[in-house]
């Protein structure tokens, strides 16, 4: 497996691998790094790529760009911790990564490249888009849908039943009790839109 980028994301993501006995991973990056531990850094070298890929970019705009420019000259891979609870009626897109902890209940659908950090937790019926990350701690009630691209931020809470739009902001420790529309930063308890990016 090769992790595409050598940051302190990239490095829980190797001991995810590590977790799940992965025979051989590499660490790419586009700038020059020291090594992750006993992981040499190299720069990828533009021929053709044989290993599935994890992009381990957290920052959700940039990991979908790098994901678009690689397009189909990649395989993605997905990196599961050991020790999360993920029910076997859960789909998960490719490229996804969910860490230590992570708890996901029954038919929920999470999309591609998307990161369910430490000890989120993802109730029944949940839909996820592409791109979305769900920080550690934060917790979806059930039927809660995410629109591509938005972050929830550490230790939020969204009631079941609420759809949330694409490439929102919810900030740490929010409580989200109502719907929330694309592009919007959602903070506070109850939580409160402070701005909608224009598109």
């Amino acid at each position: 497996m090769i992790v595409y980028g050598a940051s302190g994301h990239g490095k829980v993501i190797i001991e995810i691998l590590e977790s799940i006995n992965t025979p051989h991973i590499e660490v790419w990056d586009d700038a020059p790094r020291e090594p992750i531990w006993e992981y040499p850094v190299r720069q990828p070298s533009g021929g053709e790529i044989k290993d599935q890929m994890i992009i381990s970019i957290g920052v959700n705009a940039t990991r979908k760009k790098v994901a678009e420019r690689l397009g189909n000259s990649v395989v993605f891979g997905n990196a599961i911790h050991a020790s999360t609870c993920i029910s076997k009626r859960t789909t998960i897109g490719e490229g996804t990564v969910i860490m230590a902890g992570v708890t996901v209940n029954a038919d929920t659908h999470i999309g591609k490249h998307c990161i369910l950090n430490t000890n989120a937790s993802i109730d029944h019926d949940c839909v996820l888009g592409d791109y979305v990350h769900v920080s550690p701690n934060a917790t979806l009630s059930g039927d809660v849908q995410v629109g591509e691209g938005t972050h929830i931020g550490a230790g939020a809470s969204v009631i079941q039943c609420l759809r949330i739009g694409k490439w929102c902001k919810i900030g740490a420790g929010a409580v989200i009790i109502k719907d929330v529309p694309d592009y919007a930063t959602v903070v506070g308890n109850p939580g409160r839109i402070i701005k909608i990016k224009e598109k």
